[in-house]
């Protein structure tokens, strides 16, 4: 593919192959691999739940989001259908949002990468591996966007092979009904509601669940918008959007099953992940760094979406005078690297955030609630933008080959599921200042835009 032609325009080098394994990638986020150990502790079985909950929720989103998106193949982002259906507020606003969503998504990936690198090494700095990781991407990223897919694949591949291999083996120990030393427990399904039953800690450790298991569906919605890119919408986007539930039981809700029967609830650690902690526990230290290598790859995978998102959304911010007129230009690879090198920049936040919360965990916690409250605030930009496409836009969707199930409804249903979370956040003390601190983000926007709109005038 030809990629020197123009150089004022991003050039399509993601093959088809390169796209079906982000699209999978996308569903199996580092809040699966990092924060499922502290939302098991908080509502133990019942987390199994919460995971299908809060999937169920979002297939509604991606359903708007897939309507609209295929009813106007201009649109490239919930930024262009947010401007030409609310105004150009919505567009500013959802863009600036996206693109801080996935800095702070970056920040809580490095993070999770310096409490990989200390399962072999604890008593490196964590500084030091979040400086490494965030070099080398960023090294990759500049190279081609071709780079940045073949990177992505491999991730790809080894985050899902990994969850595969892990489900067989848990299967087998269960089956075998393997006995270990160390918990001095018997691996079985019964495991899964003979410690406390489904809800050990009752309605509200179920309800406290939810606040890091929405993380770890931050990037779904990157299913949609790389399937629209796609010389086939129509046929791919329907496709990605509609395999999204069978991904999150399969991915998500088979792998926390089987871990549980593995290892009983309590037996597993808040502050580490899971999937490593179970071949601990069960006695196969070696097992358990093949994981941790996998999980830290995962947590690299979505670094590099964000490092790669972020400054897409950066250039087509520029583009529309939206962000500052640099970030609208490409290097001679095509690449956006004023926008690649400013993310990379925001993303030593983490060096500075680990300096000042030593603790991995609890660093992990903050950073991810504000990202879950960001993105939330994205995927009801989607919906307030549904009900207004459907207002406005009556004969499109009349037309429409994808409605959306439920349609306004559903909208509204949703709505107050994400104001449901919001409001459990208030209930744990990490949590709440997370949720205290957002709003600065909104102020900044605000007044930023209203000072473009003064020079505009």
């Amino acid at each position: 593919m030809n990629t020197t032609s123009s150089n004022q325009d991003l050039k399509r080098n993601l093959s088809s192959r390169h796209i079906q394994l982000i699209a999978i990638s996308g569903a199996i986020g580092t809040g699966l691999f990092m924060g499922s150990g502290k939302t098991i502790s908080l509502a133990g079985p019942s987390i199994i739940f919460v995971y299908m909950i809060i999937g169920f929720v979002l297939f509604f989103v991606m359903r708007a989001m897939g309507e609209i998106l295929l009813s106007n193949l201009n649109y490239k982002s919930f930024s262009d259908f947010a401007n030409d259906l609310l105004g150009p507020w919505a567009g500013f606003f959802t863009g600036w949002t996206y693109w801080f969503c996935w800095v702070i998504t970056g920040i809580a990936d490095v993070v999770a990468i310096a409490g990989y690198a200390q399962h072999w090494f604890p008593e490196l700095q964590a500084w030091i591996p979040m400086l490494l990781t965030v070099i080398v991407l960023l090294t990759l990223n500049l190279l081609t966007v071709k780079m940045f897919g073949e990177t992505e694949f491999w991730f790809s591949m080894i985050k899902i092979v990994a969850i595969l291999a892990l489900i067989a083996i848990g299967l087998v120990l269960v089956v075998t009904a393997y006995h270990s030393e160390q918990t001095n427990t018997t691996a079985a399904f019964s495991n899964l509601w003979q410690y406390g039953g489904f809800f050990p800690h009752g309605t509200m450790g179920f309800f406290a669940g939810f606040q890091i298991a929405i993380f770890a569906f931050v990037g779904i919605e990157l299913v949609g918008t790389t399937a629209a890119e796609t010389l086939d919408p129509n046929k791919n986007l329907p496709r990605a959007i509609n395999s999204v539930p069978a991904r999150i039981i399969f991915f998500y809700v088979f792998a926390l099953i089987i871990i549980m029967s593995v290892t009983p609830w309590q037996f597993i650690s808040p502050n580490k992940s899971p999937f490593v902690e179970l071949f601990t526990l069960i006695g196969l230290p070696a097992a358990a760094s093949i994981i941790n290598f996998v999980v830290l790859t995962s947590a690299a995978s979505s670094a590099n979406s964000g490092i790669y998102s972020t400054s897409r959304m950066l250039f087509g911010l520029a583009k529309k005078q939206d962000a500052p007129e640099p970030f609208g230009k490409l290097s001679r690879r095509s690449v956006p690297a004023n926008g690649l090198l400013f993310s990379c920049t925001c993303l030593f936040g983490g060096v500075v955030l680990i300096y000042l919360v030593p603790n991995v965990m609890e660093a992990f916690t903050i950073v991810t609630t504000i990202s879950a409250i960001l993105f939330m605030f994205i995927w009801s930009m989607i919906l307030i933008s549904y009900i207004a496409y459907r207002r406005k836009k009556a004969k499109l969707h009349q037309e429409s080959q994808f409605k959306m199930p439920g349609g306004v409804l559903m909208c509204f249903i949703c709505l107050a599921f994400f104001a449901f979370v919001i409001v459990l956040l208030t209930f744990e003390t990490d949590t709440c200042q997370a949720l205290m601190a957002t709003p600065i983000w909104f102020v900044i926007l605000g007044i930023s835009y209203y000072i473009r709109s003064l020079k505009r005038v």
